[in-house]
C-alpha cells in the first residue's frame, strides 16, 4: 500500500515537472542571456566612469551596487518565469528597505551627495572653496559622507556632503585670475582725476596686476564726509592674497605723494 502511494506521488511529481518543463527551460535561457546583458552593462558603466575620471573607491562601490541590483532582478525574473511565487519575498524586502531608509535618511542624503561630488568633481582635494551652507576653506579630504575642509583659521571643518552638494559652491582654485577690490574715501576738495591717475599709476607699477581685464577706478559713492573711489584690479590666482595685502599700502603711498586729501576721521582708510 505504501509503495503504491509512493508510486502515485512520484507520478504526480513527474507530471508536474513535465508540465513546467517549458517554463523551466525559458527560465534557464533568461538566466543565460541575462548574465551576458549584466556583463555588458557593467562594462558600459565602467567605461563611463573612466571617461569621467570617477574616484576608484566610489567606482568599485557603485559597480558592486549595480551588479547586486541587476542580479537580484534577474533571479526574481527567472523565479517568476519558472512559476515560483516571489510576491511575499518582494513585500518583505520592500518593508525592510523602507525601514532602513527611514532610519538612515540623513546618512543616505550625505551618501548620495558624496557620490555626486566624487562623480562630477565640482572641486578636488587642495581646492579652496566656499559654499552657501557657510562652509569655506581648503579641501583636505572627500569622503562618502563628509568633506573635510581647513578654514582660514586652520580649523578642520567637516561639511555634510548632502547639504554641500545641494548648495552653491564657489571654487577659487579653478580660475586663472581673481579680482580684488578696494574703496578709498577722499575729500571733496581733491581732484578726482588726479586721484584716479595716481591710483592707476600704482597699479601699473605692480607687475602682478594683469593688463587684461583692465583695472578701473570709479566713483562709488558720494557721502557727507567725502567721495568714495572704488578700485578694481585683477591678478593671478596664485598671488592673489599677497598682492591684495600689499596693493593697499602702495595706493596709500602714491596718494600721499600726489597730495590727495582724506577726510580727517578716515585718514588713509582703505576698506576691503
Amino acid at each position: 500500500m505504501k509503495f503504491a502511494n509512493l508510486e502515485t506521488s512520484l507520478e504526480k511529481l513527474f507530471d508536474s515537472v513535465l508540465l513546467k518543463l517549458p517554463s523551466i527551460a525559458i527560465g534557464f535561457f533568461i538566466l543565460f542571456v541575462g548574465r551576458y546583458v549584466i556583463h555588458f552593462a557593467l562594462r558600459f558603466v565602467d567605461r563611463r566612469f573612466e571617461k569621467r575620471n570617477v574616484d576608484i573607491s566610489i567606482r568599485s562601490f557603485i559597480k558592486s551596487l549595480i551588479k547586486f541590483t541587476l542580479y537580484a532582478l534577474l533571479l526574481l525574473t527567472v523565479a517568476n518565469t519558472m512559476g515560483i511565487q516571489t510576491t511575499s519575498f518582494i513585500a518583505a524586502l520592500s518593508a525592510f528597505g523602507l525601514a532602513v531608509g527611514m532610519a538612515l535618511q540623513g546618512s543616505l542624503s550625505n551618501f548620495a551627495g558624496g557620490v555626486l561630488i566624487l562623480m562630477f568633481r565640482p572641486f578636488d582635494v587642495g581646492d579652496y572653496i566656499s559654499s552657501a551652507n557657510g562652509s569655506s576653506g581648503s579641501v583636505e579630504r572627500i569622503d562618502l559622507l563628509y568633506t573635510t575642509l581647513i578654514d582660514d583659521d586652520g580649523i578642520r571643518v567637516f561639511s555634510p556632503n548632502g547639504t554641500l552638494a545641494n548648495s552653491v559652491i564657489k571654487n577659487f582654485t579653478k580660475i586663472a585670475a581673481r579680482r580684488m577690490q578696494f574703496s578709498v574715501l577722499i575729500s571733496y576738495d581733491t581732484n578726482i582725476k588726479t586721484a584716479r591717475e595716481a591710483i592707476m599709476t600704482a597699479l601699473a607699477n605692480d607687475k602682478r596686476i594683469l593688463d587684461s581685464p583692465k583695472s578701473e577706478v570709479i566713483v562709488g559713492d558720494l557721502k557727507d564726509s567725502g567721495i568714495t573711489l572704488t578700485i578694481r584690479a585683477w591678478t593671478k590666482r596664485e598671488v592673489y592674497w599677497a598682492t591684495k595685502n600689499e596693493v593697499g599700502e602702495e595706493i596709500k603711498a602714491i596718494l600721499d605723494k600726489a597730495d590727495v586729501n582724506f577726510p580727517a576721521s578716515n585718514l588713509g582708510n582703505l576698506l576691503k
